[in-house]
């Protein structure tokens, strides 16, 4: 089950206890704030690139969207044409919460839905397949985990055990964080889901791994 709707800034709660299925929270940026090393790939034009930043993201929770195992996906925003846009795809946002910072808002989002199973997905994967997000919840079997990025460093999905707290420490060196924390450090064939997007770099790799339709259409020289 899913819950859809418009965005409305209450308070989520689902009272369901289906914990073999995981409810996701997807952190978003506002668009003039959000993947600043991308400006080169649309040629340093701001609309360009708030459209690229909003593809990522609605590729992303496209994904997840998809994925079994996956009941919900709701998106942290204070952007409102992120959270228009979330909408038209069937997934509520909540604002950012006051204190500002990622692990502030994936704290927010948590305590709002007050879920069985929690987890935490990054932004940036316009090359994620169902097909890999699911294997890993899979893998988790229950534990409280994470996904590393392709380099090691970075943390790309969080999962809280059922029941149990998020406990997210996103930032530099969050793999190691969250290791240290005491998180499974999962490691599977899965690179669309460890190919976060901060470069381009980064977008010439989700590129080769196939790119979610919004991204493509956002980097028509890119892709044709």
């Amino acid at each position: 089950m899913r819950v859809s709707g418009r965005p409305t800034g209450r308070q989520i709660v689902d009272y369901g206890e289906v914990r073999d299925e995981v409810d996701l929270v997807v952190p978003v940026k506002t668009l003039d704030r959000a993947k600043t090393r991308l400006t080169s790939a649309t040629g340093g034009d701001p609309v360009s690139h708030a459209a690229l930043a909003l593809a990522l993201a609605m590729d992303t929770v496209s994904a997840a969207l998809a994925t079994p195992g996956v009941r919900r996906v709701v998106t942290i925003t204070s952007d409102p044409a992120v959270a228009s846009e979330m909408a038209a795809l069937g997934v509520d946002s909540l604002p950012e919460p006051p204190v500002p910072g990622l692990n502030e808002a994936l704290l927010h989002g948590a305590q709002t839905l007050r879920s069985p199973r929690i987890g935490a997905l990054q932004a940036d994967l316009p090359a994620l397949k169902p097909g890999e997000l699911q294997a890993a919840l899979e893998t988790a079997a229950g534990r409280r985990a994470f996904v590393p990025d392709r380099q090691g460093t970075g943390t790309t999905l969080l999962l809280a055990a059922p029941g149990g707290e998020l406990d997210p420490r996103f930032g530099v060196g969050s793999a190691g964080h969250h290791r240290i924390s005491g998180a499974v450090a999962l490691f599977g064939p899965w690179p669309s889901l460890r190919c976060d997007v901060d470069t381009e770099e980064d977008l010439r790799l989700a590129l080769t791994l196939g790119l979610g339709v919004h991204t493509a259409n956002a980097l028509p020289a890119w892709t044709t």
